[in-house]
């Protein structure tokens, strides 16, 4: 497969520190989803959570143009967020958009895996790092629009992204495919009964979450609208899964970003 740009490393950045002083390089989202409703609110949730301005988180929407050259130096770190794209189906079916948008994550992920260079993926995310890497993924573990319970592993509970977070929590999750298999350098995070890999993580600072980091009650809600006839429920149970996602006590997930933001935020 075609990669995508040249991308050039940056200086490692300073693993230790927990809190930034402003000005700070930004942070860089790079997003996929092609309704505007869906991705605008998706920029706005990292911006919310991550206690960022829009001077300090940079938005590409690859959907819609293509990579430009990135320079590592550039930025604090990268979040990859969720997508509409089923990146486990054959390559056939993929649209051209898509074939694209998965070579030119490739090519940024060679050289941010290679660096170290601090990522989170969340949802799309989790399995564009995981592919990368060597995973399994496939519709085993596919999870509809609903909130379940997440376990955090030994391993993660001695991890600085879920220092402060309790063993279990309840996250939003909805996904067509799942990371089946990890491969042996990933180290597993948290699981949950329904999905066993919800987040895991590679080296030290790369990061990706299956459940979603970004999204509160009003967030959930307005994805079900949008994805309502995507398939990720069944036909007809909309009010159902609204009132489930409501009366779920999704609290804690958000925290994660801020952590991201604060361990890896840099001059």
């Amino acid at each position: 497969m075609a990669r995508g740009p040249s991308v050039a490393i940056a200086p490692a950045p300073d693993r230790t520190r927990r809190r930034y002083a402003l000005p700070v390089k930004p942070f860089l989202l790079l997003a996929t989803r092609p309704e505007d409703a869906a991705a605008d609110a998706e920029y706005a949730a990292f911006l919310r959570y991550g206690g960022l301005t829009e001077d300090e988180l940079v938005r590409i929407r690859l959907e819609s143009t293509p990579l430009p050259p990135l320079a590592l130096a550039d930025y604090s770190g990268i979040f990859v967020g969720g997508s509409p794209f089923t990146g486990s189906i054959p390559a056939e079916h993929k649209s051209d958009t898509q074939r694209r948008v998965e070579a030119e994550l490739a090519g940024v992920l060679d050289v941010v895996v290679a660096a170290d260079f601090p990522f989170l993926g969340a949802c799309y995310g989790v399995g564009t790092l995981g592919r990368h890497q060597g995973a399994t993924i496939d519709g085993t573990y596919a999870e509809p629009i609903s909130a379940v319970t997440i376990a955090v592993t030994e391993d993660g509970a001695q991890d600085p992204l879920l220092a402060g977070l309790p063993r279990s929590f309840e996250a939003y999750v909805g996904h067509k495919e799942a990371i089946s298999r990890l491969p042996e350098q990933a180290v597993l995070l948290a699981s949950s009964s329904t999905c066993p890999v919800q987040m895991f993580r590679i080296k030290t600072n790369l990061y990706g979450t299956q459940f979603h980091p970004e999204l509160d009650v009003a967030g959930i809600l307005e994805r079900i609208a949008i994805y309502r006839d995507a398939g990720y429920f069944p036909p007809g149970e909309q009010e159902a899964v609204e009132r489930e996602v409501a009366a779920a006590q999704v609290h804690l997930p958000t925290r994660l970003l801020r952590s991201f933001v604060e361990r890896y935020a840099r001059d």
